[in-house]
């Protein structure tokens, strides 16, 4: 669409040329506002088409004047030239306020048409006008265009809001399945996609990066660039791809050795040994000494340090444990349960508190509380804050009641702390992320490995002050150690 500028124009040109392309400050979305009424003039955009509300939009922001004075040219295959233009206008609108003011600083008569807009890309730090260099003729591909539109405004701008169905999705190959890693621009596709300005062509979001893109399809994807109000939201079922349904207790266990017997000192045997009874879903573990070795002393040492063990697995549930050793055999027998559950009802508490944990993990992932695209750190503020608006301290508990497990909190919304971090750890755990426990004499609370960094959280104290108190969220270790000096 070719270009006229009038003598005034020009004359104000001339003023601005000297200034650089951004000079009007950071940029606005507020700039898109119509400038003008669409009178019907595009006779090839009729009122009943799909694309027509986008292409009046498009005129009344100044955005275009279409391939002639009557047609916009809907069904036309846009070109690389065209598709940059319209990348310029909607760049010098949102920094400048005004569409062709930052192209017309770059306009010399008998160039083509395009130039101007290309200048002005490049003179703006746009790679895209030269990348494209030599094809500005060609129709655009599709991959093409999610190039151009991918770069042309701040990515803050662009709230993710499909990114867990577009991480998801993708990754799973549920959705865009003919996208891939050797497919151009294929980070820009995706983008696009997470930002609502895409959702593909059909019920599995397909992209077709090699099909050529008519005017009227960019243009719906234009206005949806420039008005947060028209992006789409992504309605994928990407459930399977998220959801920890069916996880159970020794899935949330990396399997061990078993060793049938060790020193008393011998930590990661004792650590394995329970990471093999969890995994292999027992609740008892047997050893073999010399029976000359097993005094009444060593054995009890032992069957602490197993208690301690076990604590650090603390979202299974075990908090006690029996011991049955012989002096003729040298075999030592432990037996680990819960000391608020009946033997029978255990089990039954146990598959209760995952099914509710699910329930609070997938809520979360549904709601896009969690999303793919966040880092461990902010997936377990986001199981914390949860915990902690969910959950009222248990004031009155004794030592047998319910509050001291995970099913209390899950079930009844109440707890102390050995039933918030049992909670936790078992969200963390969920969510993949490696968890343990650190306690004193009376309290105890989460150790996670949170991006690669160890960090202390303890959501029972960062519910304590009537809302929820992050000081206690990704502690440092000597910090949460001096709260008890």
């Amino acid at each position: 669409m070719k270009k006229r500028f009038c003598a005034l124009v020009l004359a104000v040109v001339a003023l601005l040329a000297s200034l650089p392309a951004m000079a009007a400050g950071g940029g606005s979305m507020g700039n898109f506002t119509p400038i003008r009424s669409y009178d019907g003039r595009f006779t090839d955009v009729a009122e009943s088409s799909w694309y027509y509300d986008n292409i009046a939009y498009l005129y009344e922001l100044g955005l275009t004047d279409g391939q002639t004075a009557s047609s916009f040219g809907v069904s036309a295959n846009i070109t690389i030239g065209e598709a940059l233009s319209f990348a310029a206008r909607i760049h010098s609108t949102y920094y400048l306020g005004g569409p062709e003011i930052g192209p017309q600083s770059y306009y010399s008569p008998g160039m083509p048409w395009y130039t101007p807009y290309l200048h002005y890309l490049s003179s703006s730090g746009i790679s895209t006008a030269a990348q494209f260099s030599g094809q500005y003729s060609h129709s655009a591909t599709r991959a093409q265009m999610a190039c151009i539109l991918g770069n042309i405004l701040p990515d803050s701008e662009f709230p993710a809001i499909n990114d867990t169905a577009v991480t998801m999705g993708y990754a799973q190959r549920l959705y865009i399945t003919d996208v891939n890693d050797y497919t151009p621009y294929q980070s820009d596709i995706l983008q696009l996609y997470r930002w609502g300005i895409l959702t593909g062509s059909d019920s599995r979001g397909s992209f077709y990066p090699d099909a050529y893109i008519t005017r009227s399809e960019f243009a719906a994807m234009l206005t949806r660039l420039v008005n947060p109000s028209l992006r789409l939201t992504l309605a994928w079922d990407v459930t399977s791809a998220y959801s920890a349904e069916g996880t159970t207790y020794a899935d949330l266990v990396q399997g061990g050795l078993s060793y049938t017997t060790h020193s008393l000192e011998a930590a990661d045997a004792i650590d394995a040994n329970i990471r093999h009874m969890l995994k292999t879903g027992s609740n008892t573990i047997t050893l073999r000494y010399d029976p000359a070795s097993l005094t009444r002393s060593f054995v009890t040492d032992l069957m602490n340090r197993y208690l301690s063990t076990i604590r650090t697995y603390i979202e299974q549930g075990y908090n006690a444990v029996t011991c049955n050793y012989s002096t003729s055999s040298g075999t030592v027998t432990f037996r680990f349960y819960s000391s608020l559950f009946s033997d029978n009802l255990f089990s039954s508490a146990r598959e209760k508190t995952m099914e509710a944990a699910i329930a609070v993990h997938d809520h979360l992932w549904q709601t896009g509380t969690v999303t793919a695209g966040m880092t461990e750190w902010e997936k377990a503020r986001a199981y914390y804050t949860w915990i902690c608006d969910n959950t009222a301290y248990d004031y009155r508990a004794t030592d047998t009641s319910l509050s001291h497990s995970a099913y209390s909190l899950f079930t009844i919304g109440s707890a102390v702390c050995d039933g918030y971090t049992a909670a936790y750890n078992l969200l963390l755990k969920l969510e993949g992320i490696a968890c343990s426990t650190a306690s004193t004499t009376d309290h105890i609370w989460t150790v996670a490995t949170l991006d690669g960094t160890t960090v202390h959280i303890d959501p029972t104290w960062g519910d304590q002050a009537g809302y929820t108190n992050y000081t206690y969220f990704g502690m440092t270790p000597a910090f949460s150690l001096s709260r008890f000096q």
